[in-house]
């Protein structure tokens, strides 16, 4: 079978220190993905180094942005860019380390029966570490909320670490999506959801 033209995103804002071990990790493990940096014009010259790597590795692509407009907004920059240079699919995680690229082929494989492979936390064998307790007990009450007042299929909700196939995301009119920060994260589910979408944790 045709591996998915994948592309995995990375947004950033100063994130130097993890942007360089991390592009490494990614293209390790996803032999044929394609990477792209969003960058938020990080005074620490993580765009900056973006064009270097890029400039010797075919696989990396930069996003220059030119100030800090929040997470949902470069990621939404980022899927209208998958969907204009014909992508299959869009994995989204945090450029902090918070998701190993390790578990990349196994969410990447999910999508084969998934609209949406969610990197889940609140199911078997998901979990979440050096978090203290209080974080802990607010991000369970999140989602459980997010759960229960969007109606969505997803103990998960509010977790970055995604792939998403290209094709479903074409289907939405992604300028209604108005969070530009975090809370994008519920919002696109519930615009999933209701394009009938196949959710996978």
């Amino acid at each position: 079978m045709t591996k998915p033209r994948t592309l995995v995103v990375l947004a950033t804002y100063n994130e130097i220190e993890n942007l360089r071990g991390l592009t490494e990790a990614i293209l390790r493990v996803l032999l044929t993905a394609d990477l792209l940096v969003v960058d938020d014009n990080s005074p620490d010259g993580s765009g900056r180094w973006c064009d270097e790597r890029a400039a010797s590795e075919p696989r990396v692509r930069c996003l220059h942005r030119p100030s800090k407009l929040g997470l949902g907004s470069a990621t939404l920059d980022a899927m209208r860019y998958a969907i204009a240079h014909k992508y299959d699919l869009v994995v989204t995680m945090d450029a902090d380390w918070s998701h190993d690229p390790v578990h990349l082929p196994e969410l990447v494989a999910a999508t084969e029966h998934a609209d949406v492979a969610i990197g889940s936390r609140y199911v078997a064998g998901g979990a979440i570490e050096g978090w203290p307790r209080h974080r802990h007990i607010l991000s369970r009450l999140i989602n459980v909320l997010s759960r229960t007042l969007l109606r969505l299929p997803i103990y998960d909700t509010s977790g970055a670490f995604r792939a998403y196939r290209v094709a479903k995301l074409s289907q939405l009119e992604l300028e209604r999506i108005r969070s530009t920060g975090y809370a994008y994260l519920e919002e696109i589910l519930w615009h999933l959801d209701r394009a009938d979408a196949q959710f996978a944790e």
